[in-house]
């Protein structure tokens, strides 16, 4: 699905996982005001999957992020700024069939609050013929949302073709629901990620969307609905913990504290990226799930959906209580 020309780097770069669904531009406020009251915005740009890509090649590992966005300004800048991250985007399509999807995003009082244009937008379009099945054969981890289901009939096809490629090659297949209720109901929305929850390798819920999804506050039945699974479960969420479900067990694993919190939006494909990571490294579930939370730690500590993920070099320097020089 890539424009034609690709560059002999492109073809080499094989990405260790994979992920694939839409990118927004982003919209904001610069300062306090609501978008009401504001004559001064900021443009950038925010995804789930995208964001998960960028921050694993900010920790060292290659990752590829594909989709299709629309051939005007807002598509141009998100696919540069991408690349420009050390993601391979080669199969990612600029088309004049329709527009890049757009979000505006406030916090008031508060509260953050969130609007989308973005129905019949150029990611809603995908078509399970735009997957390259060689691309995703080659990968370690191929890593999906229930974003992308909830965006078009399409849309949930071509997940679901990706997910049967993923296995056919042997690839792992890792799973976060990202319940989005602006998107569809959650009456819809439940059948169709707990479908796609039984296809994962890696389920990666958070807490309380396992709540609606399973219909239960009580976290032991919920243990239990996951111990049916045959994924490995990561649920986010917890009470100053992280989970790992697996054969029926459940491991806690503690979060960092963050001196500040600046902003929460992306923790989530912070954590996401940073477990990936350690799978990469090799680290157990409950290391590479430290790993997570870490990453989601320091993300919080900054503004924006993925600018705040660091580098290797970074986390190291945090782990290893390495001092930081100013001048």
């Amino acid at each position: 699905m890539a424009e034609s020309g690709q560059t002999q780097e492109h073809q080499m770069f094989r990405p260790e996982i994979i992920t694939f669904g839409e990118t927004m531009a982003l919209i904001m406020p610069e300062g306090s005001k609501g978008i009401e009251y504001s004559s001064s915005f900021q443009g950038l740009f925010g995804g789930a999957e995208s964001n998960v890509a960028i921050g694993v090649s900010r920790l060292g590992h290659r990752a590829g992020w594909f989709s299709r966005l629309g051939k005007d300004p807002f598509g141009r800048m998100i696919l540069k700024k991408i690349r420009g991250e050390g993601v391979d985007v080669s199969r990612t399509e600029l088309t004049t069939e329709a527009p890049t999807g757009l979000m505006l995003r406030e916090v008031v009082s508060g509260k953050t609050s969130v609007y989308y244009y973005r129905k019949g937008s150029a990611a809603s379009l995908l078509r399970p013929e735009h997957l390259d099945e060689d691309y995703i054969a080659q990968a370690k981890y191929l890593h999906v949302t229930g974003i992308t289901a909830a965006l078009s009939e399409s849309c949930r096809a071509t997940l679901r073709e990706a997910i049967r490629l993923a296995k056919k090659h042997g690839v792992k297949i890792c799973f976060d629901p990202n319940l989005r209720l602006k998107l569809w109901s959650i009456e819809e929305a439940r059948g169709v990620l707990l479908e796609l929850a039984q296809e994962a390798d890696y389920f990666l819920p958070g807490l309380d969307e396992l709540k609606l999804l399973y219909q239960t506050e009580s976290f032991d039945e919920i243990v239990a609905k996951l111990s049916e699974l045959k994924a490995i479960s990561i649920v986010k969420g917890g009470e100053d913990e992280t989970y790992v479900v697996e054969n029926g067990e459940v491991s806690a694993v503690p979060y960092f504290k963050a001196d500040r919190v600046v902003d929460t939006v992306g923790a989530g494909d912070g954590f996401c990226a940073g477990f990936f990571v350690g799978l990469l490294k090799g680290y157990t579930h409950v290391e590479a799930v430290r790993l997570g939370n870490l990453i989601g730690c320091m993300v919080v500590q900054m503004e924006g959906d993925w600018e705040g993920i660091p580098t290797w070099e970074q986390v190291e320097a945090f782990l290893n209580n390495v001092k930081h020089v100013e001048r």
